[in-house]
């Protein structure tokens, strides 16, 4: 794939009105999920799920994209059409997570680095053959006792960054993904100093590896509060300080921000970035790549039981619908109480 071909296929995620929508969970993530419900978690019960998901009518009008992981790429719909196909078949961009997870990082204590690079340029031909569009890398920074140290930050801003390069030389756009905790007490100021040394650190090694920012798409956390800090930040002023974060470190090639939920509740990640589109004044197009704050309502509502597959695509639809109009600062909250 040549790199105009890669800027099209980044424009096209962030197409106006449009978000990502991540089921990229690792099996024992999407089993403690499960569990958490009462549904048995099965290959088959985790395939269904799925399927509930991409296969939501007019999903299409809000979603670009979804990511899969290595299991779900390989899954087939009830009728035997291949999870890919039937994304392209509703109008959406198949996309793959290759990381192959947060590990402890050595001599670093409480602190992450996600590991895959071993063997990423075969497994992206093998991606990329199968449909794949984009990729997803998600690097781990945690806030705590004189943590997150530099080597922490510099090693997974590495990792990403040559993850980048081999995603963009074997035909995939890269979502770069440095996500900086929400677990903690410490105050939003503290978020913004970690955000901030972790995004130049991020885009000093982008420029190391030689990758193209223009078919890049970041997918980074907002700035907020960890979520047992004394005072949570308002709408507005995590909205605020989070395009003040990014007007600081990140450069105007970058063609978009998907930002990530990282444990926000559904409606508050809507809220804030419809807030980051009412303040405006930025050169990316900033939009949603959300995992848990779209598909908790879903998930709540199906519990496994088949009956209950259009009530969860409703569910779905509306969070959906809601992030899009987000998208262009058209959220209200009276949206909540619509029906899909």
């Amino acid at each position: 794939m040549t790199t105009h071909d890669l800027v099209t296929t980044a424009q096209a995620m962030l197409a106006v009105g449009k978000g990502i929508l991540a089921i990229d969970e690792t099996v024992p993530t999407i089993t403690k999920r499960f569990e958490a419900l009462g549904i048995v978690a099965t290959a088959k019960s985790r395939r269904d799920y799925r399927e509930l998901l991409i296969g939501t009518p007019g999903l299409a009008d809000f979603i670009s994209g979804v990511i899969l992981q290595d299991e779900t790429i390989r899954q087939r719909s009830a009728d035997g059409t291949p999870f890919p196909e039937l994304l392209q078949r509703q109008g959406m961009m198949p996309g793959i997570k290759v990381d192959t997870g947060a590990k402890n990082l050595a001599a670093q204590t409480g602190e992450k680095i996600t590991e895959g690079l071993d063997g990423l340029r075969e497994r992206i031909v093998e991606y990329v053959g199968m449909g794949a569009r984009f990729a997803k890398w998600r690097a781990v920074i945690t806030i705590g006792h004189n943590i997150p140290s530099r080597a922490c930050m510099v090693a997974n801003a590495h990792a990403l960054a040559r993850y980048a390069a081999l995603c963009q030389e074997g035909g995939l756009v890269p979502i770069v993904e440095p996500e900086v905790l929400m677990v903690g007490e410490h105050t939003i100021d503290r978020c913004y100093s970690v955000m901030e040394d972790t995004l130049h650190i991020v885009f000093h090694e982008l420029a190391a590896q030689r990758v193209e920012l223009e078919s890049i798409v970041l997918k980074p956390s907002m700035v907020i509060a960890g979520e047992h800090a004394p005072r949570q930040a308002g709408v507005e002023e995590v909205a605020a300080a989070t395009l003040r974060c990014l007007r600081r470190t990140v450069p105007a090639a970058v063609p978009g921000v998907a930002f990530l939920s990282g444990g926000q509740s559904a409606e508050l990640a809507t809220q804030h970035l419809n807030a980051m589109n009412y303040l405006g004044g930025v050169p990316w197009r900033l939009t949603f790549s959300y995992g848990r704050a779209l598909q908790d309502p879903s998930l709540t509502a199906w519990r496994g039981d088949s009956a209950m597959v259009d009530t969860a695509r409703q569910a779905l639809y509306k969070r959906a619908r809601c992030n899009s109009a987000a998208c262009t600062a058209g959220y209200s909250i009276t949206m909540e109480a619509e029906v899909a």
